[in-house]
């Protein structure tokens, strides 16, 4: 990696390009860019068979121009540095500062990619890509520029192991708002590389993020934890707490698809005042009064026209 600084006193981690990236990516860019000059070149000796040898010779000084040496300046200025060959092996040209280049930048580069490239075959990029600390060419030196890797392999994440048994639960009450990110990660980032450090260096490195880790909670370990188990308990209550928090139910409280609790009614205050009970009220049916002139038959007859045998 190579320790830039920016203009705001920011160190930036950048891994500079290695020879066979950019030997390969220049090759691309050879190959794209001599296939559109005899392209170019072919489609002009058609046009210009009927002009005389001082026009046909302007012209092709004009096409070897334009297309060998301003054709890759304008395509590393619109894009920032990643031309067809550097974008296919996941390189790309950055200032000094990390910062993206510009026209003057891509313009210094490519009048010298004449020199380096073009007239000596590419031994002179090559030599001086082999003396540079950091593979520059002498485009890349008079430019200010550098080429970095843009794509870097993901490293392999290694599970932070889990702390001893008798320590699980002990560190919940643990105020751990006061401890930055940058702990964290040395302490998760020591917890999966134990194993590989030499006992008596990671026994210190332990005790010094055991001591920062006290000295920003206020608490001490327990007596007796060795400062490997204490870091390793610490870092799986931090990661039980954010797990917590991921998955904590973020509507009212409640879990989606569980079974409300019963509901109890509330139990009455000592001295306060009783409703009074009202009683319903009491309906009356009313009174069937038996027709007159006839007999209770008679008017169960008529009342549902059915009249009783005799």
């Amino acid at each position: 990696m190579s320790g830039l600084v920016t203009g705001d006193a920011v160190v930036l981690g950048l891994q500079p390009a290695r020879l066979p990236s950019r030997a390969l990516a220049v090759l691309i860019d050879l190959v794209a860019v001599w296939t559109v000059y005899l392209l170019i070149t072919l489609g002009l000796a058609v046009a210009t068979a009927s002009l005389d040898e001082a026009a046909v010779m302007a012209v092709s000084v004009a096409s070897f121009l334009l297309v060998l040496v301003g054709a890759p300046i304008a395509v590393e200025t619109l894009s920032h540095g990643r031309s067809l060959g550097k974008l296919a092996c996941g390189l790309r040209v950055v200032r000094d500062d990390g910062g993206p280049i510009r026209f003057r930048h891509a313009l210094v580069r490519g009048a010298m990619g004449v020199v380096e490239i073009l007239m000596t075959f590419g031994v002179v990029a090559l030599v001086a890509s082999l003396v540079s600390d950091r593979g520059r060419r002498l485009g890349d030196v008079f430019a200010g520029t550098l080429v970095v890797r843009e794509r870097i392999p993901a490293a392999r994440v290694l599970a932070v192991p889990p702390p001893p048994p008798w320590l699980v639960g002990r560190f919940a009450g643990l105020d751990l708002s006061a401890v930055p990110e940058a702990l964290w990660l040395e302490a998760r980032q020591y917890l999966t590389r134990s194993r590989e450090l030499d006992p008596v260096v990671g026994r210190r490195l332990a005790e010094r993020l055991a001591d920062e880790l006290v000295a920003r909670t206020g608490a001490p370990p327990p007596a007796g934890v060795p400062a490997d188990a204490y870091l390793a308990g610490v870092v799986a209550e931090r990661q039980a707490r954010d797990a917590r928090r991921a998955f904590a139910p973020s509507v009212g409280g409640v879990v989606p698809g569980a079974v409300p609790p019963p509901t109890v009614p509330a139990a009455p205050v000592v001295g306060a005042p009783v409703p009074p009970v009202v009683a319903p009220p009491v309906v009356t049916p009313p009174a069937v009064t038996p027709p007159v002139g006839g007999s209770s038959a008679d008017s169960g007859a008529r009342a549902t026209g059915f009249a009783p045998p005799a």
